[in-house]
């Protein structure tokens, strides 16, 4: 038995997910005519109340077009620190978009509406125009985090005022609505932008969806097609999409309450400094100063049991659809009885 936990990327489609995929009608996408395709992205702007989404392969390129259909150069982003559209996207915001990027310390991934405030730069020709906040809820860096809606709505109300436009990097924020339970409505209302991840948690195998207005998306097609998104038959992909928002929303409950039980067998393993709290499907733990944290991946890996780094001594977990009850058990087993010398 190989158990990865490495992301909730690793997942691959069910049976059944896979018959949805070989029934598809397609078409040729970028002509617009892809039937499955456009099945899918009036799903996904539905259920945020959305007027148009665009289906792209990656949330990296949902995320980007976002940021550059917002923004106007020169100007400013305002992020946290640990954002993954910031962190992990290739130096994208000031490549693709021509901003420069204000980094703001939140509490695990979280930023505050005072924050925000804050930081947004004078009308000052020696500052960049503050034109964009993105946010990211979950925060994957952040372990997990979800922000209260309550927070979210001021964020929103001063983004209004001070005439900036928000984006959500959701990338998991299916984990952050079954675990509120807040609405996908409570959320899509909130944001000009939200890019919504298929190939995690929901266990499609490609693929993310980038919302907002008929206008906004119009001119995220464009930008698409200059990033080389547009791909032809991808109503087959599109299908896993459709299966995945249709039939694996809700089950994300239990990715949830697995990481908490990995969580709380990790809080008295004996190489264990500090288990970060567990949220949802992200568990990151922090290895005693005299162990090399590596050491801990490599003998998991002997194990069958597969991790990543996270940060210095730190290392990851994460739960998902293909992580059983019984990997789970076997995990926890491993854990308990892993031989450090």
């Amino acid at each position: 038995m190989i158990v990865d936990l490495r992301s909730d990327t690793v997942t691959v489609p069910t049976l059944a997910m896979k018959e949805a995929m070989f029934n598809a009608i397609v078409g040729d996408d970028v002509f617009g005519d892809d039937e499955t395709v456009n099945k899918l992205e009036a799903l996904g702007a539905a259920i945020f109340g959305k007027e148009a989404a665009v289906y792209c392969p990656s949330g990296t390129m949902t995320n980007q077009i976002a940021i550059k259909i917002n923004s106007n150069p020169p100007g400013e982003i305002i992020c946290d620190e640990l954002s993954h559209v910031y962190k992990y996207e290739g130096g994208g915001i000031g490549f693709n978009s021509g901003l420069a990027s204000k980094l703001l310390k939140g509490t695990n991934g979280r930023l505050t509406a005072r924050q925000i405030e804050v930081a947004i730069n004078p009308d000052d020709v020696h500052f960049p125009e503050t034109q964009l906040v993105s946010l990211e809820n979950t925060c994957n860096k952040g372990g997990g985090t979800i922000y209260k809606l309550e927070e979210i709505k001021k964020i929103r109300t001063l983004c209004t005022n001070k005439g900036l436009k928000l984006h959500l990097d959701g990338a998991r924020i299916f984990n952050a609505i079954v675990e509120k339970n807040y609405t996908a409505l409570d959320i899509g209302s909130q944001f000009d932008t939200l890019s919504v991840c298929l190939s995690k948690g929901l266990g499609a195998p490609v693929g993310s969806l980038l919302l907002g207005t008929t206008e906004a998306i119009k001119k995220a097609r464009r930008i698409r097609k200059i990033f080389g998104g547009g791909m032809r038959q991808s109503g087959y992909l599109a299908a896993a999409g459709i299966y995945a928002l249709e039939n694996n929303i809700q089950r994300l409950k239990e990715d949830h309450q697995r990481a908490k039980q990995l969580g709380a067998t990790l809080q008295s393993v004996s190489f264990v400094k500090e288990v970060l709290p567990v949220y949802t499907n992200i568990v990151v733990f922090e290895i005693i100063d005299t162990i090399d944290y590596q050491s801990i991946i490599k003998k998991l890996a002997e194990k069958n049991v597969k991790v990543v780094a996270f940060g210095p001594q730190q290392i990851r977990m994460v739960t998902h659809l293909n992580f059983t009850d019984d990997m789970l058990t076997e995990t926890i087993s491993i854990l308990k009885n892993l031989a450090i010398n």
